[in-house]
């Protein structure tokens, strides 16, 4: 019996590493500066040191 061919079937990438891909590529690289900003904007709203914004 002649032995049977091996057929290398690619794996389907993980919803992670298919987020992660799209995410770096640079035609979205705009979107995720302006979303990584907001959400630096809202985490300094949210802390203590938005009580240096209140005028004195």
């Amino acid at each position: 019996m002649a032995p049977k061919a091996v057929r290398s079937k690619q794996q389907a990438k993980g919803v992670v590493r298919t987020m992660t891909d799209e995410m770096m590529k640079s035609e979205n690289r705009s979107v995720i500066t302006a979303v990584g900003v907001f959400a630096v904007g809202v985490a300094f709203l949210h802390s203590s040191l938005a009580e240096l914004l209140i005028p004195q």
